[in-house]
């Protein structure tokens, strides 16, 4: 059996070395985020895989059940083979759309738990850029098919969706539960942001749960078979918004970031219920911060080397909904003091931007209403129905 399991050492080079107590501590790159995803994770009983004779069928057991069964979203992990099997012998697209949509929220979990683990390993710096870089895989992943099969909308309105959802969806909703279970006492936290050494390790994993190698190999295979299911998303969404009358700007901008966010959003007002609200904090705007200054810029390298002509020119209404989301989110939290009204504010204008996306097609939704409304005549013509 690896000790790497059960005991704070690991391999280096071929040497054994001890994870110091100062290593364990800081030397993993823990985030904030990584305390959000950990909220969802559970403790895995061994004593039944401890009593597997043959040690290479005993650590992918142990490997196995950390992996899979170590979060409370595994039943999720059910819609992953049903949106392949959906694929492959082409059920409705609407019906591939939706387990995919599925199969995603504990993915995105488990790769925030194997980035973790790899962290424990390569120290605080290339921790930190894992963390930086993972933890949004699944909305770059998303955004690279949209770009390589030309949905340049799809790409802008989930970015955008992802900011608006962390400054108003999982905000909001931390302030008003973590506002209502906590009524008898002011919640307050740190306007500037930085971390609590006390927080921020009170709930730490102290050593890593599978070695380097079986995290590096579980994390190759759960990013490729995001990418699998970010393809088949791509191809079924416009099937998807005609079949239940939603525009497509409406599902980039609310239905996909909820998805590729779901474990942080889930672990955010968790934190939020014990009164720890620079936790949550950190994780709404840390979120928010990653996706305006990584995976955009990112996303916009990508489609200038594939040469897809990727612009940040949105419409009247992105443009005032994010801008009235940076001042409402600002007002919100401005005097370090938190009220469950506050999450009600910022639910309210959420569910207001939602309406508003619903109601209104944008460009790219005419454009697929015109092309499906276009039939063949008798005389090979193309006229609209």
């Amino acid at each position: 059996m690896a000790s790497s399991a059960t005991q704070p050492w690991l391999l280096e080079n071929g040497t054994v070395k001890r994870l110091t107590k100062d290593s364990r501590r800081h030397g993993h790159g823990r985030s904030v985020h990584n305390m959000s995803s950990s909220s969802l994770r559970k403790k895995s009983d061994m004593s039944l895989v401890s009593k597997v004779p043959f040690s290479i069928l005993r650590n992918f057991l142990t490997n196995l059940q950390e992996v899979i069964l170590g979060t409370k979203l595994s039943l999720l992990f059910i819609a992953i083979p049903i949106a392949i099997a959906a694929h492959h012998f082409q059920f409705s697209r609407p019906w591939i759309f939706s387990t995919s949509l599925i199969g995603l929220i504990p993915l995105a979990e488990r790769v925030s738990f194997l980035t973790e683990q790899i962290a424990f390993y390569t120290g605080g710096t290339v921790g930190g850029l894992l963390n930086a870089t993972c933890g949004n895989a699944t909305e770059l992943i998303i955004a690279i098919f949209a770009l390589i099969q030309h949905k340049v909308d799809v790409v802008k309105y989930s970015l955008l969706g992802s900011i608006l959802s962390n400054l108003l969806l999982v905000l909001g909703s931390s302030l008003l539960c973590g506002g209502l279970a906590n009524l008898s006492r002011e919640q307050t936290f740190d306007r500037v942001q930085e971390e609590d050494e006390d927080d921020l390790h009170e709930s730490e994993v102290e050593s890593p749960q599978i070695g380097f190698w079986s995290a590096l190999i579980w994390l190759i295979g759960m990013t490729a078979i995001i990418a699998l299911l970010s393809e088949y998303l791509v191809n079924t969404i416009e099937a998807a918004s005609s079949s239940w009358g939603m525009p497509l700007s409406f599902i980039s901008i609310i239905l996909l970031p909820i998805v590729g966010n779901a474990a942080e959003h889930a672990g955010a007002v968790i934190f939020a219920f014990k009164n720890k609200l620079d936790i949550t904090l950190g994780v709404a705007l840390g979120s928010a911060t990653q996706i305006a200054v990584f995976v955009v810029p990112v996303t916009v390298l990508v489609a200038w080397i594939i040469g897809i002509n990727l612009d940040l020119d949105f419409n009247l209404v992105e443009t005032g909904s994010f801008s009235l989301t940076i001042l409402v989110t600002a007002f919100a939290l401005q005097d370090g003091t938190s009220h469950y009204l506050k999450g009600v504010v910022l639910l309210l204008f959420y569910v207001v931007i939602g309406v508003v996306f619903f109601v209104t097609k944008s460009s790219f939704d005419h454009e697929d209403n015109a092309l499906n409304t276009k039939v063949p005549s008798s005389n090979g013509q193309i006229f609209a129905s």
